[in-house]
């Protein structure tokens, strides 16, 4: 049985910690990095990049800090060695988490840090991420500024094998942990219950437990973000789970929907419609075409369902898809609009939910990621509305 049967204390009690868990990032992978952002950005006419806290501090140095409104960041020169700017009461955290060789300044707080990076630089190529205000604080100093999107995207959006072994580890990780979330389920539980399950699961079987997690049934699987306050699961609803958790820093991002009971034969039609639309989705990426491209192709099978056109409901009101990786939402997006070329190494969520306004939704979404041929599924769609995980 893999829709109930069982108990949370029983579920947790069988979880062992992930036994293959993918390599860290190495410092040469790391270095190749900041040399490939050094030549784009040189490329673009820049003396340097700034990068603020966050994912891509994260992808350049190895910093796993977020940012706050001190200005901690990475001034990358064309030439030269990478520099850290950062508040000096935090000088040994950050020497602790550093993974490059870089030049430390260090400013104090009654002093700019923003006079750090103006005497290193003439033109910076900003950070897309970094704060209005840190913007402003450096534009006062008189540096000609640019968007630096396009070379931090350029870098990020390609993931290395070393990437993809540990996207597919967190998702890996998620799916068994959704296998259990459902073997849990009764009439009566709280979805509250089963979100405190699946962070306990996640954390039990080796991450820093869920990143994310949505738990909502019946009625509200008809709100893509579900709906406030708690619900208590009855039998004959829809079950939808999303979640996710991070394995140095990369992220899951795993969605089932199926029945608990007897739905409806509207909800199996229309769940039937939505594993179409996914595997059209997946069937239609190639290097090289635009990603656009992909969300068209899970629309077709929607409209000739009567669903949409477009946006319209019933039918799917979001892309179909988005980039993963040190972000759980990042560049490229399968969506009209974006003409962004597919490439092999980019990772995208594959997911056309479809929405019948205040009544139900089905949402399926798995990973893949682009290979030299097409595309390779993370993980497995899901085969049935009453088989979740076959």
């Amino acid at each position: 049985m893999t829709i109930g049967g069982s108990s949370i204390a029983d579920e947790l009690a069988t979880i062992v910690p992930w036994e293959d868990r993918a390599p860290r990032i190495t410092l040469a992978e790391r270095t190749a990095r900041l040399d490939k952002a050094r030549a784009l950005t040189e490329a673009a006419g820049a003396d340097a990049l700034l990068i603020g806290a966050g994912a891509s501090l994260r992808y350049f140095a190895g910093i796993p800090w977020g940012a706050t409104e001190r200005l901690v960041a990475l001034l990358l020169p064309v030439k030269g060695q990478p520099i850290l700017i950062c508040p000096r009461f935090e000088q040994g955290s950050l020497e602790a988490a550093v993974e490059i060789d870089a030049d430390l300044r260090l400013w104090e707080e009654d002093e700019s840090p923003y006079a750090l990076v103006a005497v290193a630089v003439r033109k910076l190529l900003l950070d897309p991420q970094l704060p209005y205000g840190m913007a402003t604080g450096l534009a006062a100093t008189g540096l000609e500024l640019g968007d630096g999107a396009s070379v931090i995207d350029a870098c990020r959006m390609i993931k290395s094998p070393a990437e993809i072994a540990l996207l597919r580890q967190a998702k890996a990780m998620t799916l068994e942990v959704q296998r259990r979330a459902a073997r849990i389920l009764h009439p009566g539980i709280a979805a509250s219950a089963v979100i405190r399950f699946i962070d306990e699961a996640h954390r039990a079987i080796g991450s820093s437990g869920s990143y994310f997690c949505a738990v909502q049934f019946g009625r509200a699987t008809a709100f893509p973000h579900g709906l406030p306050g708690d619900q208590l699961l009855e039998e004959d609803q829809l079950v939808l789970i999303d979640t996710g958790c991070q394995v140095e820093g990369y992220h899951s991002d795993i969605t089932r929907t199926y029945a608990f009971g007897q739905v409806g034969d509207e909800a199996r039609a229309t769940w039937d419609i939505e594993h179409e639309a996914q595997a059209a989705a997946f069937a239609a990426v190639q290097p090289g075409i635009p990603c656009e491209t992909i969300d068209a192709a899970a629309r077709v099978v929607l409209e000739k369902a009567g669903l949409g056109p477009d946006y319209r409901l019933p039918g799917l009101p979001h892309r179909t898809g988005h980039g993963i990786g040190l972000s759980i939402h990042e560049p490229a997006y399968l969506v009209r609009g974006d003409r962004t070329p597919l490439a092999p190494g980019m990772c995208f969520s594959n997911e056309p939910m479809i929405v019948v306004p205040d009544r139900f939704g089905i949402r399926l979404e798995d990973h893949f990621h682009v290979t030299e041929t097409g595309a390779a599924w993370f993980t497995e769609p899901q085969p049935s509305i009453d088989r979740p995980f076959g």
